[in-house]
């Protein structure tokens, strides 16, 4: 009976302490942030801003927020930092965890994952690296020499999953399509052999259908759906980009998937069957075709932005009926949502508040980011009542809580 009792005070320790602290476009990945209380528009000159983290190196990775502490990556002379701040802005450390992407579009890519005392991060060169939240390197994994995975044209871009003591990561290439990683050790667990298709700068997801729990990414020609359990290849579906450019995280909602990319390829809908294990294609729509920064589903209505069939746009989620479409502020760049308002960051700089409307783009308030080095194509991340926007060698943290 003792052993048993502590069998289960360690497991519910365990479970207790995997809970996800902060990830990649927030807690479910779709772009929403939980937060209530936030301001309802800004000054003209923008909310007001709390603090700078400035020396952060070249990047394009979003911040990772937990109560504690604020983490960003960044690339300095060829090596890759995670540096850590508090919520006043003064740097607390930075960990070195080796060489960062310095070709094409050099720069840190990954958002780390954070869970209990433990982050987790890949480097553009295909490294896993866990480390404490104290900035010790725990465990490194090369994916592409464990997995005979091969890396991309600009630099593996994709942000861990985390579930339970599993991290899921994609080396792609003929050897492994995705494996999961004992999170503590790095030990492998399951590997999937899967299409032979290489990674596509996509961080997955998980949702659970009717029980069933399935992991959904992108590969370089491929929406793919794995089984979280095993492993198992479940189904893909043809997504095909020019340059294999597929970063965009799928949404899922009411048994329907939605994936989207640039190029003019746009967005797909499909039907999951009731087991989980095909889908059928619904619609689709080229515009808005997102090169990287994401959509938001809000009350039956998806919000992107365009790339080469540029425009702001709103279609409905069943149909995939186009609503409406703008180029206000350069129709480009990345959206979250967050206390009934759409946030978006365009690629000019641009930081708007908009109202989510099906019938017009609405925008309430907006100030353009004038510091920082490099394209604006980090995503926004919000938290306990402030706004976090990265410009390449700079963070910027606003206040946008209603008193």
């Amino acid at each position: 009976m003792k052993r048993l009792i502590a069998l289960a005070l360690f497991l519910l320790n365990y479970s207790l302490n995997s809970q996800i602290l902060s990830q990649w476009r927030g807690p479910e990945r779709d772009g929403h942030y939980p937060q209530e209380n936030l301001l309802a528009s800004w000054p003209s000159g923008g909310p007001q801003l709390l603090w700078k983290g400035k020396e952060l190196g070249e990047g394009y990775s979003s911040p990772a927020v937990t109560a504690d502490a604020v983490y960003v990556t960044g690339l300095v002379k060829k090596e890759g930092f995670l540096f850590a701040f508090n919520h006043a802005g003064k740097l607390l450390w930075k960990t070195s965890y080796g060489p960062e992407w310095d070709a094409g579009h050099p720069g840190a890519r990954t958002t780390p994952t954070i869970v209990a005392d433990r982050i987790y991060l890949v480097s553009g060169m295909g490294i896993v690296v866990c480390m404490t939240t104290d900035g010790k390197i725990q465990w490194q994994v090369d994916m592409q020499q464990r997995f005979s995975g091969r890396n991309l044209e600009w630099g593996i871009t994709e942000s861990p999953l985390i579930d339970g003591a599993h991290l899921f990561c994609t080396p792609g290439g003929a050897g492994t399509t995705m494996a999961a990683l004992d999170r503590l050790t790095g030990k492998t667990i399951w590997q999937t052999t899967g299409n032979g298709q290489l990674s596509a700068y996509c961080s997955p997801r998980m949702m659970t259908h009717n029980g069933r729990r399935i992991i959904l990414t992108m590969t370089e020609k491929s929406l793919i759906g794995i089984d979280a359990d095993n492993g198992a290849l479940l189904w893909q579906h043809p997504h095909v980009t020019r340059y294999d450019i597929n970063p965009n995280t799928p949404l899922y909602a009411d048994n329907m998937i939605y994936s989207i990319s640039g190029y003019g390829t746009g967005g797909q809908m499909f039907q999951l069957s009731a087991d989980g294990k095909s889908i059928k294609k619904l619609w689709e729509n080229k515009a808005p075709d997102s090169q990287f920064g994401g959509a938001v589903l809000v009350n039956g209505s998806l919000y992107a932005s365009g790339h080469e069939n540029r425009g702001w746009a709103c279609l409905d989620w069943k149909s995939g009926a186009t609503q409406w479409t703008s180029r206000e502020f350069g129709g480009k760049g990345a959206i979250i949502f967050s206390d009934g308002k759409l946030y978006l960051y365009s690629e000019r700089g641009d930081v708007l508040l908009a109202n989510p409307n099906p019938k017009q783009f609405e925008t309430i308030s907006s100030y353009t980011i004038a510091e920082g080095t490099g394209p604006h194509w980090a995503h926004p991340v919000i938290h306990n009542g402030r706004l976090y926007i990265r410009h390449g060698d700079t963070l910027f943290a606003y206040n946008i809580e209603r008193k």
